[in-house]
């Protein structure tokens, strides 16, 4: 138990696959053993692919735990599995997308987008946060987006949570440096795991397309194109991604925003220098539609 003592609590949500998979494979396999790593997720009956990417050689410096960010009482549950008693440690990965037109997108689907994004994450850190602060030390590392950062046509929803992710991390981050405690946010882009799979998207063909106006129809489908090319064009693998987490991990005095390609997106940077907002919503705007308009200008 004593070198146990050493090692760093980290307890990362959403571990079934993705980032959260990933980060937790690779802090688990670290060769000094620096890391006691906790991974938890809604539904124990997907842990086979964490258990097949470790192949049993992380007994020690590695625990599955179930837990639904949504439900309170799971999150103390799980906070309460800790044998080490403390999390050095809180990676907030967990997260779903919703994309369509916001005229057919159903209460429910919404709500849960908002259960898990930033209820979720709020409810997380309610239950380690008192801990930390007790001991004047911790670092919570939350996984961001782009879409926290600045509109995305199409994903109202999964924008509203996520901005509102950023508020409450950056309002934490003012008070908790009082305590010693660091927050920092991993803003990514496009990446390749499955949540562009697991995206409740609206399809199209959907019958409930069939009630929207034509033009918002011709775009939507000019957006799902766009979407295309980004991921195809862009889109970042999951290691060099967990390489942003572990360099926030071991900086002794982290960041509070990390961009996982280095730099802000140019439209990020437009929005935050040209304040009147019309510029980067002209920009956005061209960015999405125009290449597609002008090859199917005469459809409209």
């Amino acid at each position: 138990m004593g070198s146990n003592n050493k090692k760093k609590v980290v307890l990362i949500t959403g571990c079934s696959s993705g980032i959260g998979l990933s980060l937790a494979v690779r802090l688990a396999s670290d060769p000094e053993k620096n890391y006691k790593v906790y991974a938890t997720m809604r539904n124990l009956e997907k842990k086979q692919r964490l258990l097949e990417s470790v192949k049993g050689l992380h007994k020690e410096t590695l625990d599955i735990l179930q837990m639904d960010v949504t439900d309170p009482l799971s999150i103390q549950r799980a906070r309460d599995r800790v044998q080490e008693g403390q999390v050095d440690i809180l990676v907030c990965n967990a997260g779903v997308g919703l994309m369509g037109p916001l005229e057919v997108q159903g209460p429910e689907e919404m709500r849960r987008v908002m259960e898990v994004n930033l209820f979720g994450t709020l409810q997380t850190l309610q239950a380690f946060l008192p801990d930390m602060k007790s001991r004047r030390e911790g670092h919570v590392l939350v996984t961001g987006s782009n879409g926290g950062l600045h509109g995305l046509p199409f994903n109202e929803v999964y924008c509203a949570s996520k901005f509102a992710v950023e508020g409450a991390c950056e309002s934490l981050a003012i008070l908790l440096q009082q305590f010693n405690i660091h927050v920092s946010l991993i803003e990514c882009g496009p990446v390749n795991t499955d949540f562009l799979i697991n995206l409740q998207k609206t399809e199209p063909g959907d019958s409930s397309l069939d009630a929207l106006d034509p033009l918002t129809l011709c775009l939507y489908q000019r957006f799902l194109m766009h979407c295309g090319m980004a991921f195809q064009n862009a889109a970042q693998d999951t290691e060099d991604i967990v390489k942003v987490f572990l360099d926030a991990i071991r900086s002794p005095e982290p960041a509070f925003r990390y961009y996982t390609n280095g730099t802000a997106p140019p439209l990020v940077k437009l929005k935050n220098t040209k304040v009147d907002g019309l510029e980067y919503i002209r920009e956005m705007g061209k960015h999405t539609f125009l290449q597609a308009q002008e090859e199917n200008h005469d459809h409209i």
